[in-house]
């Protein structure tokens, strides 16, 4: 079957994809966002990356690749494994945006999200 594509946005976009669940996959709520914003559907903090993996990350283009490997790695274990396959179900059942306040939406957590998600679903 044919993987369901997985939206990417910053949270402090406007909203163009109506219709799409966003989940915000961030640790922390963004600044400026009130609970109630309709840029965030609904919020997964346990699939972000752990602190300690952000911080050494630090969103450096060269370490992007070691920053995948080791935040899949994370989300193959504990709290954040449970998170994710209740993303995945998310994906699976509807069009879904993962929407993040960071800035480099590219060289983010999303993007190794996605990829995985449209994985999962390959399989």
């Amino acid at each position: 079957m044919m993987g369901r594509m997985v939206a990417l946005a910053r949270v402090y976009d406007e909203v163009t994809d109506a219709g799409a669940l966003r989940v915000l996959v961030d640790r922390l709520w963004p600044r400026g966002v009130r609970r109630d914003d309709p840029r965030v559907g609904q919020w997964l903090p346990e699939v972000a990356p752990s602190n300690e993996l952000r911080r050494w990350y630090g969103h450096r283009a060269e370490e992007y690749d070691e920053f995948a490997r080791r935040y899949a790695q994370e989300l193959a274990d504990g709290d954040a494994r449970i998170a994710f396959h209740r993303l995945a179900a998310l994906a699976h059942a509807e069009p879904v945006t993962l929407v993040t306040a960071t800035r480099e939406v590219d060289l983010s957590h999303l993007t190794v999200l996605a990829g995985l998600l449209d994985a999962r679903d390959d399989a």
